[in-house]
């Protein structure tokens, strides 16, 4: 890692240079080197015995970067061809090095393209799909394997343990891969088992699923249970809205090779630590109206266009539409939903635009590609144009969305949320507050909070009965009363009519509302991978926390906490020190109490997931924050200053936390986007806000420009360059 100074006017802005990602929209270049001479065969071998056997590759570069002693075999279902040249294909490189990955992935699973003739389908559905709800990284690669270019190929995220840590929390939970593996077992019904179907012998989904984890059958089970014969209860056993916001994309893009369409495979469940199974997307090859095995023949456009809305709701075989389109409540959720992905990628044609976008970084290897399974001439015309059996991606889609748009359950008119506030407005530590909000036309609402990430949202209904915080009954205003404790708390609002429902915000659960509680004594910051950002007085990169104390007098810390455990508060006690009025106090999380200058607890903070105590000689709690996946070389940061909600931005040590705001504010949930990256003639520009601004490694403006979505960088200097738009900023590398 490289720490940059960036000097802009008379400001000073620290960055710290990321490493590129493997699944970084771009090319990247894989080599494949086998000593075996009959490679292929072997390889083909290998999947027609289907025990999971892998042919090692003496060693694998991708991007130059070296690997030893590959597993490598191929995948697939109907994309693969005992004589095909360009096979899809899954990489391990932990095989016989367990500690051997590229930037933390184990695995690379590499599609071959065979039915999707502008090979953006894939990528495109996962890069939509991951807005809303756990889903693959999607990439491009040219494959080489022993000299010899085999051609371009997809490149997508394994759904694996590292997958579940970062989405879920956890690395290990009951795993399943639905795979309808067709395995005969004595005793259990004769054919294909329905979707989500449940049967009293567990030994049964041994046909229909490959199981990820440990002995889980039983846990697979009860969740089939409970599903099918006790549907009252399914929030207890599923996650519904990520299942609701799973069928909803599903649906409008008419990926119909998954569960929507009682296809019994491409997706997987795991079950969460609130005992909660969730269904996650998989295998998207075939996605905009590619697959169309199982619908009513002959298949037209038209049928794909006009997919019903509600598709599956009657089909017996597909537990999973038909149970849940039972519910007239989570069909109103589940249109809300839809709705918000057609206005936010297709009303708008942003869908089109990042098709384009796509077509544009991969045109000369597409072009060049001597395994191509639709000739190059095809490569743009299905976009817009029907190829054979493939229908045109604009073609599906607009008319797809003007259908929808026309239905009775997308005219209706859903509530409104606005003015959302708290009562009282400032929230101290271990009390009661009511979450408010107008809300109009509508004769139902609910709160959804939680006070961590790891946690499932708890839905209590809202009133407006001037009982809850919420002003006179009936003056629109609805409120729910909670208990909290002294962490923040994450809510969102979902609020319905007979005929539509409206979340707030629109995205919820993946994305919420925060509410701040805090006293005058917080911890303002956190860092738990410094790599190289910030040195102790040892002059070492270790973990840290920072307090603030916001009263207008100083504090002495004698006998207070600090944890990093909700069961042993008393984890680590401050000394005689005393923090001044309106001033910080830094504690590194290093285990050198004693040994070395400053402030040092006895453990180290994870930078997967953890929460931070602070507690008063009494034991009560004073401050707590909970943080997942915590960035390199990244402060997260209460902003404004010590009474803020918690984000992530460029640290600020022993500083004011709103110097980490304009240029310094990365924007790690990656809302605008710069492709190809890196790129050596041509970037494009996804998602900017505002201007866009474009600086060199030495904090020098190189380009400025009010509406742009594309800058050709042919000319530049090769180097690193900053685009910022608004608080957006996205590091691009010129080479």
């Amino acid at each position: 890692m490289k720490k940059v100074v960036l000097i802009l006017g008379l400001l000073f802005f620290t960055f710290t240079s990321f490493s590129q990602d493997v699944f970084d929209v771009g090319i990247r270049n894989i080599e494949i080197f086998f000593s075996e001479p009959n490679w292929d065969d072997t390889l083909d071998l290998y999947y027609a015995n289907d025990l999971g056997q892998r042919l090692i590759a003496d060693s694998v570069l991708i991007d130059g970067i070296a690997d030893q002693d590959v597993g490598i075999k191929y995948k697939g279902n109907s994309s693969y061809n005992i004589n095909n040249v360009k096979n899809p294909l899954n990489i391990r490189l932990n095989y016989v090095n367990n500690g051997q990955s590229i930037d933390g992935y184990n695995v690379l699973k590499l599609s071959n393209g065979f039915k999707d003739p502008t090979l953006v389908r894939e990528v495109l559905s996962y890069e939509i799909a991951r807005e809303y709800m756990p889903s693959s990284k999607a990439t491009y690669a040219n494959v080489y394997i022993n000299g010899n270019w085999n051609g371009i190929y997809t490149c997508i995220q394994s759904v694996d343990d590292d997958f579940t840590n970062e989405h879920f929390y956890e690395r290990k939970g009951p795993f399943f891969k639905a795979d309808n593996t067709n395995i005969i077992v004595s005793g259990c019904p004769p054919g294909p088992l329905g979707i989500l179907s449940y049967y009293t012998d567990t030994n049964c989904y041994q046909r229909a699923y490959e199981i990820q984890s440990t002995n889980d059958w039983t846990q697979l089970g009860n969740f089939l249970d409970t599903l099918n014969n006790h549907f009252t209860e399914i929030e207890t056993v599923m996650d519904i809205d990520r299942a609701l916001w799973m069928m909803a994309f599903e649906n409008l893009t008419v990926c119909l090779d998954g569960p929507i369409n009682a296809i019994p495979h491409n997706y997987y469940l795991f079950k969460d630590n609130n005992g909660r199974f969730s269904p996650i997307i998989w295998d998207m090859n075939q996605a905009f109206g590619t697959f169309t095995n199982g619908l009513p023949t002959p298949v037209t456009n038209q049928s794909l266009q006009q997919l019903d809305a509600f598709y599956g709701s009657t089909n017996n075989q597909n537990i999973l539409t038909s149970q849940i389109f039972s519910s007239d409540q989570y069909k109103r959720m589940y249109i809300a939903h839809m709705r918000t992905i057609i206005n936010e990628y297709f009303s708008n044609n942003q869908y089109h635009t990042r098709a384009l976008q796509l077509q544009q970084l991969i045109d000369a290897s597409v072009a060049a590609d001597p395994n191509l399974f639709f000739p190059y001439a095809t490569f743009q015309t299905n976009l817009n144009s029907t190829i054979g059996n493939n229908i045109g991606l604009t073609e599906l889609m607009d008319a797809r969305v003007a259908y929808l748009q026309g239905l009775s359950e997308f005219t209706a008119s859903p509530p409104s949320i606005t003015n959302l506030s708290s009562n009282p407005t400032a929230v101290l530590p271990h009390s009661t507050v009511s979450i408010t909000a107008a809300i109009s036309n509508t004769n139902y609402a609910y709160l959804g909070y939680r006070f961590k990430f790891s946690d499932k949202f708890e839905k209590i209904e809202m009133y407006d009965d001037g009982l809850n915080g919420d002003g006179t009954a009936g003056d629109g205003i609805f409120g729910a009363t909670i208990n909290i404790d002294a962490r923040d708390v994450q809510y969102y609002i979902y609020a319905e009519n007979t005929n539509a429902g409206i979340f707030s915000p629109e995205r919820a659960e993946k994305e919420f509302h925060q509410l701040v509680v805090v006293s005058g004594l917080v911890i303002n910051e956190v860092m738990a991978a410094n790599f190289s950002a910030v040195a102790d007085q040892s002059g070492e990169f270790d973990d840290w926390v920072e307090l603030y104390n916001g009263n207008n007098f100083s504090l002495n810390l004698n006998g207070y906490y600090l944890s990093d455990s909700e069961n042993d508060l008393t984890k680590w006690t401050f000394p005689n020190v005393t923090i001044p009025a309106n001033d910080y106090l830094i504690i590194w999380c290093d285990t050198a109490g004693g040994t070395q200058s400053g402030l040092h607890t006895t453990y180290r903070l994870s930078a997967d997931q953890e929460e931070v105590y602070l507690t008063a000689p009494t034991g009560i709690v004073i401050d707590a924050v909970h943080y997942v996946n915590m960035p390199t070389d990244m402060g997260y940061a209460r902003v404004p200053n010590g009474t803020g909600p918690m984000q992530y931005q460029t640290q600020t040590y022993d500083d004011n936390n709103q110097n980490g705001t304009g240029i310094a504010n990365i924007n790690v949930s990656g809302k605008m986007r710069v492709y190809p990256n890196p790129s050596n003639n041509r970037i494009y520009i996804l998602g900017a806000t505002e201007s866009i601004a474009i600086f060199n490694m030495m904090g020098q403006k190189v380009y400025t420009e009010n509406q742009i979505n594309s800058v050709d960088i042919t000319s530049w200097e090769n180097g690193i360059y900053f685009v910022k738009s608004g608080n957006s900023v996205v590091k691009i590398l010129k080479q």
